[in-house]
């Protein structure tokens, strides 16, 4: 059974978003107190802050000594470091994304793939009626051969904020003839998400599951009497004895064909 944390690390995989480590030197200068990292998307584990001044060494602690700003990777101490102190500060961060953005890209692909789905978990009750349980299908009970899936999802949501990212990028071309050509950058985001929206579509009609799951559905019968839809019930099987589960498809889009006059129209019976 999967984590978040594990579909996360699998995401960052597939877009080889993997944690690198950094290490920067700042010295003081008697009144700055902020400074800014060489790396975003810090993580807080094994982040550490060592000031030196002369021959001591002293680490610093948060949020006494300093606050961390790790998605922007900025350094704010609580006063400013004394001119000719140095300021060791090591740790990892990722390149491209922090670990509440690609939780909420998750999030959005277990929603999505998971919509309007439940397991159903027959047992006897209590009185010796059979019964049965629907539990929604969530990360917790999502089977494992869907874990895969999720992260193309996810993975495909994370590169659509980086195209949107990409698409405010502009060709160079300097006087001498020299073209830089960033509209590259915006076209291969766009081929990798057509690539992999091919392969989720793919895996989702094998497994039948998921947003490209083949669906059967019922078609509508209208009443002639009332010419109103008659409603659908969910089947059950044959020894499922609790209250029916309706069902309530799309109807048709639009109303450009409503009365929009206001007047009541006569209807069977004499009701208006």
């Amino acid at each position: 059974m999967a984590t978040i944390a594990d579909l996360r690390t699998r995401v960052r995989s597939e877009l080889g978003d993997r944690l690198l480590p950094f290490r920067d030197t700042l010295r003081g200068t008697g009144d700055v107190s902020q400074y800014e990292l060489s790396a975003n998307n810090i993580e807080a584990t094994g982040f550490a802050v060592e000031k030196i001044s002369g021959t001591t060494n002293t680490t610093l602690t948060s949020p006494a000594d300093y606050v961390l700003d790790a998605l922007n990777g900025i350094l704010d101490l609580t006063a400013p470091l004394v001119q000719d102190d140095l300021l060791l500060v090591s740790g990892h961060s990722y390149g491209l994304f922090s670990d509440d953005e690609l939780d909420q890209y998750v999030n959005d692909a277990l929603a999505q793939h998971n919509r309007g789905r439940a397991t159903n978990t027959r047992y006897r009750d209590e009185n010796g009626f059979i019964k049965y349980d629907k539990t929604p299908i969530d990360v917790f009970n999502l089977p494992p051969e869907e874990d895969l899936l999720v992260v193309l999802l996810a993975t495909t949501e994370a590169l659509w904020a980086l195209s949107t990212d990409a698409a405010t990028d502009i060709n160079v071309q300097t006087s001498d003839g020299t073209t830089v050509d960033r509209g590259q950058r915006f076209a291969q985001i766009q081929t990798q998400i057509g690539a992999l929206t091919d392969r989720y579509k793919l895996l989702c009609e094998k497994l039948g599951v998921g947003l490209f799951s083949i669906e059967v559905s019922n078609l509508r019968r209208v009443s002639r009497t009332t010419n109103r839809l008659v409603p659908l019930f969910r089947e059950k099987e044959y020894d499922d004895y609790s209250l029916p589960d309706r069902i309530i498809p799309p109807s048709q889009p639009g109303n450009q064909n409503d009365d929009e006059s206001g007047i009541p129209s006569q209807t069977w019976g004499g009701w208006f």
